[in-house]
């Protein structure tokens, strides 16, 4: 199997940076969509995937939720990157001379009060480091990119701002994701992902939940999205505090099992020191 990382994104993305800080010794593999990333772990042309699953400013990323459990591969572990934002530029760019800014629909969003006090538009792109590849490309020096300083060194521009983000404490969580299950050793702060679909019974998300509160295990995500383009195929994604081995999670997992029609462990690893430090 090749030593080799995928991610969505071109290089410089904030993707990018999350494989170097967790995988530095590991190739980074862009892929244009996340379907792209995962494909080439199935097929083994990548070890692994670092896939990003939500924003602390921004919300759950959309889709992904929808394609980890389809997708055959396994929770391996999780890492928050703090998402600086630089607005880069061409050399013979200023700040005064940039008139229209380009990045990904959500990191416009996250620079909303910088963009308004400097005057200048937003362009949509594709993702961040595609923007800033742009403006390599184009040369116009009233064009921007907001993008991550990773980008700016990749593609030889010039930093005009930095650290531009509305949010100062703007963060963004990954999954590594592998073929092969590797449960963390049963311990603290260990996280099991669970996707699930529960019976057609009065209360039953409600009584499911129950017995994760009765059992004393602190459940930190839950999420519903719907499948199968149908308003009454609801599917769960959550995260709770424990490992599968533990007795509290068997006995809340067994009670969980009892309501739902459908369950399934996408994976068992340890937290991110970045969670530790916040909590």
């Amino acid at each position: 199997m090749a030593d080799r990382i995928s991610f969505q994104g071109e290089l410089g993305a904030y993707s990018h940076q999350a494989c170097i800080e967790v995988y530095p010794d590991m190739e980074p593999l862009p892929c244009s969509t996340f379907e792209g990333a995962i494909d080439h772990v199935r097929a083994g042309t990548a070890a692994l995937a670092m896939i990003p699953v939500e924003n602390s400013t921004y919300g759950r990323v959309a889709d992904v939720h929808q394609i980890l459990p389809e997708s055959g591969l396994h929770i391996i572990g999780e890492h928050f990157v703090r998402v600086h934002i630089n607005l880069l530029g061409t050399e013979a760019a200023t700040l005064d001379s940039i008139r229209e800014a380009s990045s990904h629909a959500v990191l416009l969003g996250q620079c909303r009060s910088f963009l308004k006090e400097h005057g200048i538009a937003r362009i949509t792109g594709f993702d961040t480091a595609g923007a800033a590849k742009h403006v390599r490309e184009a040369n116009d020096p009233h064009l921007g990119a907001l993008a991550s300083p990773l980008a700016g060194d990749i593609y030889g521009l010039k930093v005009l701002a930095e650290h531009i983000e509305d949010n100062k404490t703007n963060t963004t969580r990954f999954l590594v994701m592998s073929p092969d299950e590797a449960w963390a050793n049963a311990g603290d702060n260990v996280l099991t992902s669970f996707v699930f679909r529960v019976r057609n019974l009065p209360a039953a998300l409600y009584k499911a939940m129950g017995g994760f509160a009765t059992n004393g295990v602190n459940m930190v995500k839950l999420e519903s999205y719907m499948v199968g383009g149908s308003f009454t195929a609801t599917q769960f994604y959550a995260d709770i505090e424990g490992h599968p081995e533990d007795e509290a999670v068997q006995r809340a997992m067994e009670e969980l099992d009892y309501f739902t029609s459908y369950l399934k462990i996408l994976g068992v690893y340890e937290t991110d020191n970045a969670r530790r430090a916040v909590d």
